[in-house]
């Protein structure tokens, strides 16, 4: 199983897809959304999937439909691809942020806490920088930086000069080697907690994931038709702050701009009040659904 998508029915509901309509798919990993959305597209409908991990890439080739187009490409190059298809404008966008469960449970591409495996990390492990580099090559200050910011670890200095110290007897290789080197820094009784939050600062440095979702954002609302829908789900605070700004404000910090009139400047409008989050009965079929926010917003 590749992953159950979470907030399926929500997702196809925020996107209020038109059958004859054009939508994207940002992150089709295991193509559960995908395979939703075309079942409610009618013959002139088309999907655009986009993609970096080979392992998508293989999910994509196995529905036959002509209706589907994969990118393989980081959505940060959503307007660039689209724009190659003959495509300016679209009807709705879905993004599903995060590392899927698939990634989470393939041991060798480093991203699980769980698994003794080389540090990776890398969506796209064709190319840019691992977690090994990251880990083996950044400065005291560099590794504090990113384990405040993104890790939100407590201790994100100390954290940071255990990992420079025990780099300097070898370099830090592997999952264990990086647990270890961390291992008078956390706190009792909450080692996994402490870890999951060292490796998701790992993970969004090593993918530059902020900086793709920024990219992401202001490209849809350039892209999406008048009334078209932006549909993001996303499962950690940093993520949400993000999608969550750039609705309401139409940028990621600071207070909506105004026109002369005193009106917002902002090209989208959020169609929920609150973020839509998983009932007890999804969360209970499928733990990843616990920490998903979901956010819609339509192009004014």
């Amino acid at each position: 199983m590749y992953h159950n998508p979470v907030l399926l029915k929500e997702c196809l509901e925020g996107l209020a897809i038109r059958p004859d309509g054009v939508y994207v798919d940002v992150t089709f990993g295991g193509g559960g959304h995908s395979k939703a959305i075309l079942a409610q597209l009618g013959e002139k409908g088309r999907l655009f999937a986009f993609d970096q991990d080979p392992d998508a890439r293989a999910n994509a080739e196995a529905i036959d439909d002509k209706r589907l187009t994969f990118v393989d490409a980081n959505f940060r190059l959503l307007q660039k691809y689209l724009r190659l298809y003959g495509v300016k404008q679209v009807d709705g966008i879905l993004g599903d942020l995060g590392v899927s469960s698939h990634q989470f449970d393939t041991p060798e591409r480093g991203f699980s806490t769980r698994f003794e495996a080389n540090l990776d990390m890398r969506m796209n492990p064709r190319g840019g920088v691992s977690a090994r580099d990251i880990v083996n090559g950044y400065s005291a200050e560099e590794l504090h930086r990113i384990f405040g910011m993104y890790g939100e670890l407590q201790n994100a200095k100390t954290a940071a000069l255990a990992v420079v110290s025990a780099r300097a007897n070898g370099p830090l290789e592997t999952v264990n080697d990086l647990k270890a080197s961390l291992q008078r820094c956390v706190p009792r009784g909450k080692e996994n907690k402490y870890f999951a939050q060292v490796f998701q600062a790992l993970r969004i440095e090593v993918n530059d994931e902020m900086g793709a979702l920024q990219d992401f954002l202001t490209q849809s609302a350039e892209v999406l038709k008048v009334k078209g829908r932006l549909v993001v789900m996303s499962y950690h605070s940093l993520e949400d702050r993000l999608v969550k700004n750039f609705i309401g404000k139409g940028k990621f910090y600071g207070e909506v701009e105004k026109d002369l009139f005193g009106n917002d400047l902002k090209p989208l409008q959020s169609v929920t009040r609150k973020p839509i989050e998983a009932s007890a009965e999804e969360i209970v079929q499928n733990s990843r659904a616990r920490s998903a926010k979901l956010r819609i917003a339509e192009k004014l």
